[in-house]
């Protein structure tokens, strides 16, 4: 199973950290490939949220599922989607430092479909340096924030 683990540190207040990426509407705004967000249940924020990501990549409309299934409150939120054969499970954790706070990303995909399962280890670079964009993204939007 392919996983990747990157860490920031942000010069912004935990809570600052957390709702940037635990508020659907704020994540989208800190990321600037992300063109738009569709909420899909009737809970906005916390477990059992499910929402629709149309983002760019290479040029095109990616557009993906995604589930909120576990939210603590400045310390973590789980997200899953389950697209192109795999599930994809990512892990936000925050941590507070002096003066800063820690962000990990943790994302591991479980590919239950044999064109997966051959792609996924040879994607996965490509998605790494997508995720660390999107990590800097979160960074300098959490710290123009504060």
């Amino acid at each position: 199973m392919p996983s990747v683990t990157i860490t920031r540190s942000i010069n912004a207040a935990i809570d600052v950290v957390f709702h940037t990426i635990a508020d659907i509407e704020h994540f989208s705004k800190a990321i600037p490939q992300i063109v738009k967000i569709e909420i899909l249940s009737d809970i906005k924020s916390g477990v059992g949220t499910r929402f629709r990501e149309t983002r760019l990549m290479k040029g095109k409309e990616a557009t993906t599922e995604l589930e909120v299934t576990e939210f603590v409150e400045n310390d973590r939120i789980r997200i899953v989607a389950d697209s192109h054969g795999t599930v994809w499970d990512t892990i936000f954790t925050v941590k507070s430092l002096p003066e800063a706070t820690e962000l990990t990303l943790f994302m591991e995909a479980r590919a239950h479909k044999l064109l997966a399962k051959l792609m996924n280890p040879i994607v996965m670079g490509m998605i790494k340096k997508a995720i660390e964009g999107d990590m800097d993204a979160v960074k300098s939007y959490c710290e123009k924030a504060a």
